[in-house]
């Protein structure tokens, strides 16, 4: 990403409503999340504690973002049975939901007729993606910024649609 596009945390500085996250993948390839990953493969065990050095900063910055008043909600399509990845991020959503982000997920069988852009994105105040572009093995690529209305109309009604058929984070149990 250019230097010249903002930051995450710049582009969550500047919302005033609103900020949501779509995630449509069964796995990432986060290189931030490696040590942990193999820890939880290990143990069976996440870090979610909200103070460790892993989740502080971004409990820090959802936390303030809330704060101000700005709603953060994040929606998971999720395969069923549920892959390793998605288990593993599961176990720790508690953090998100803790720092004020509302989280929900969708079994992708009852995501079926609905018309969901091709990759994960956030929206920012519905004016403005930041879409999330991944290779097939699930390694972040790049980001791209878009403002295109008809862009923005598509992303907000698919998460919209998304978040009134998923379950909330704390009832929604994996299989």
């Amino acid at each position: 990403m250019p230097s010249s596009e903002p930051t995450f945390a710049e582009l969550l500085a500047g919302c005033e409503r609103s900020a949501v996250h779509l995630e449509m993948r069964d796995g990432y390839a986060v290189d931030e999340e490696d040590a942990d990953l193999r820890a939880w493969r290990r143990s069976g065990q996440r870090d979610a504690d909200p103070t460790s050095a892993y989740w502080a900063p971004w409990v820090d910055l959802i936390s303030s973002t809330v704060a101000r008043g700005v709603t953060v909600r994040r929606a998971r399509v999720v395969s069923e049975p549920v892959s390793e990845y998605i288990r593993y991020e599961h176990a720790a959503t508690g953090v998100n939901v803790a720092a004020g982000e509302r989280v929900r997920w969708l079994p992708r069988r009852r995501a079926s007729d609905l018309a969901l852009p091709g990759n994960d994105f956030w929206l920012f105040d519905d004016r403005l993606i930041r879409w999330h572009h991944f290779s097939g093995d699930g390694t972040w690529v790049e980001d791209e910024l878009s403002d295109d209305p008809a862009a923005v109309k598509l992303c907000a009604d698919a998460f919209e649609a998304v978040w009134a058929r998923a379950t909330p984070h704390d009832q929604y149990e994996l299989h």
